[in-house]
């Protein structure tokens, strides 16, 4: 499973030197900017193209939606073909560590039918660890041709997340104090969906940000109760990372959905909250 999710800078190096139908893209992000346009421009791998995930990766509503609702279909596929995405594309993506970000973009497109979505495994360091060369111009790519259609992915919502934890497992991808109700700097209430459980999503890379191998990935979800014999749904604060764990789930061959709207949908309703381990 780890080969339908992963690329590695090697491999990726050979498919770019081959001249293979390739579409690379950049999406450095962090919560609370700066946008990674800057960034992506000190240095990026060469041709890849440079999305913004608040303003393609998602959509923009009431709190009520979250923080980071899905985007439009239509909007989405009109970015996928500014991107260069084609027919039959095959699309690696990557962020500045660790694919937290990156998930995203892999996860929307897996959903949206693009089967041929990988990311860089270990992201930007990776690649130039391995002696990958840099550029510093802002890729325009031929407009592709892709048609997008969603579901590829499984999906809840506000209205059947809560039920998910009755008869499977619900993991909550925040850092374990934001799950406890310590600490929530971003939301309006700090806790946790009742009946979830707490697999931070950086527990799913190693010191050097890349993804644990499979086996270990599958012992550690496997210890959480998400060995597959049991339906799994995962959410974080607001979608991003939980795609980032949906991806770790997919190397350990587990199938998992993703509550797009997460955390910072379900605290601004007037529903249940957890606090605690």
């Amino acid at each position: 499973m780890t080969s339908d999710v992963l690329v590695s800078a090697a491999e990726l190096a050979a498919q770019i030197a081959r001249g293979d139908d390739l579409v690379v893209l950049d999406v450095r992000w962090r919560l609370g900017g700066p946008p990674g346009h800057g960034e992506y421009l000190t240095g990026h791998v060469p041709g890849a193209v440079y999305v913004d995930l608040d303003t393609e990766l998602a959509a923009h509503g009431e709190p009520t939606d979250g923080r980071h609702p899905l985007p439009d279909v239509a909007a989405l596929q009109e970015a996928a073909r500014r991107w260069g995405v084609r027919r039959g594309s095959r699309v690696v993506a990557y962020d500045g560590a660790g694919n937290l970000a990156a998930a995203r973009a892999w996860w929307l497109l897996r959903w949206a039918g693009v089967t041929d979505v990988r990311l860089l495994d270990g992201a930007l360091p990776a690649w130039t660890a391995a002696g990958g060369g840099l550029e510093t111009d802002d890729v325009v790519p031929e407009p592709g041709d892709v048609e997008l259609t969603p579901g590829g992915l499984p999906t809840v919502d506000l209205a059947s997340v809560g039920d998910v934890p009755r008869d499977g497992v619900l993991l909550d991808a925040r850092a374990p104090e934001r799950f406890r109700g310590e600490v929530e700097p971003v939301d309006p209430k700090a806790g946790h969906v009742p009946g979830a459980t707490s697999a931070p999503t950086g527990d799913n890379l190693d010191a050097d940000g890349r993804f644990l191998p499979a086996d270990v990935l599958r012992e550690r979800f496997a210890a959480l109760g998400a060995d597959g014999s049991r339906p799994v749904a995962v959410y974080c604060g607001s979608g991003v990372t939980a795609a980032h764990q949906v991806a770790a789930l997919a190397v350990a061959g587990v199938d998992a959905a993703l509550y797009p709207g997460s955390w910072s949908q379900w605290s601004n309703h007037d529903l249940p909250v957890a606090t605690g381990s």
